[in-house]
């Protein structure tokens, strides 16, 4: 807390206008006032519009100081327009108080509006949606360290070669070295731990000890299939064709054999024609309001 405080101290605005310097005196006083509260946590309170949306609070004076980007993946879906008609550009606590109102009103319309916005908190009780998720994924800069918020909780997180990570911080993974990051790509919980360099690594067992390692090549190809499937049912489509871990674990076999015994002449593998492209090979593509592109 004191270096984060010298950091601060150590911030001056570009522009030397006065009005400008006493608007920057004043928010260093502020966040001076805020620091304390780290040791304890901060509140702040999302709005569901957008991944970098929540309403100005002194505590988010200290992320705006130190350019520190806080991220959210709690959002309305627009292909569900009841439910943005529903909540609008509200905040958290003000979409409660609006709930609790509308279950008193004798208009019809609104009670039935509030019973849709009760039902988007509940459904995303795990503040992380499909269409958060993707808007998180395209929004983050490739390499850039920010900050997650979800479940009052808030994580380190960076982008890497285009997918999301946090940096694991349970006191149960302390002696783990090979435990550092925790890919953020389902909505569901469903992650893979990573070392420093963002390779595969598996957590010990529930009973302390160790167990073998994921094969990394069969574990990167589920990752990548995890994330066509959720961004095909992001966009309404039939999702692509998957394979099985069987199937996979086959193909990396076949693989590996070809590298070693090539045969030039030889026909390609008839699972081939079903593996998804290289993430090596995909390349980015503007992005329309409707559109997600997870690169």
């Amino acid at each position: 807390m004191a270096h984060l405080g010298n950091c601060i101290l150590a911030t001056q605005p570009r522009d030397t206008s006065e009005g400008l310097q006493l608007n920057f005196q004043q928010n260093i006083s502020d966040t001076m006032t805020v620091l304390p509260k780290l040791s304890t946590g901060l509140d702040v309170n999302v709005r569901f519009t957008g991944v970098s949306d929540f309403e100005y609070t002194p505590e988010c004076i200290v992320f705006d100081l130190l350019n520190i980007p806080l991220y959210h993946g709690w959002l309305v879906d627009p292909q569900s327009p009841e439910q943005v008609q529903a909540v609008g550009k509200l905040s958290y606590n003000q979409l409660v108080e609006k709930i609790i109102t509308c279950k008193h009103a004798s208009d019809s319309s609104l009670v039935s509006e509030g019973l849709v916005a009760e039902q988007f908190l509940e459904s995303t009780a795990s503040q992380l949606t499909f269409h958060g998720l993707c808007e998180l994924t395209a929004r983050a800069r490739e390499g850039e360290l920010g900050v997650f918020f979800r479940n009052n909780h808030f994580s380190t997180m960076i982008k890497h070669k285009g997918h999301l990570y946090l940096l694991v911080t349970d006191q149960g993974f302390l002696q783990e070295e090979g435990v550092v990051w925790e890919s953020l790509h389902s909505v569901d919980g469903d992650s893979c731990f990573c070392d420093t360099d963002f390779h595969l690594s598996h957590p010990p067992g529930r009973d302390g000890a160790a167990t073998a390692p994921p094969e990394p090549r069969l574990q990167q190809r589920q990752v990548e299939q995890d994330f066509m499937v959720a961004l095909s049912l992001q966009r309404g489509q039939d999702p692509p064709s998957v394979l099985s871990d069987l199937e996979l674990a086959r193909q990396l076999q076949h693989e590996e054999y070809q590298q070693h015994h090539p045969h030039p002449h030889h026909p390609h593998h008839p699972a081939a024609a079903q593996l998804l492209p290289a993430q090596a090979e995909r390349r980015p593509r503007q992005r329309s309001d409707s559109d997600c592109t997870l690169l």
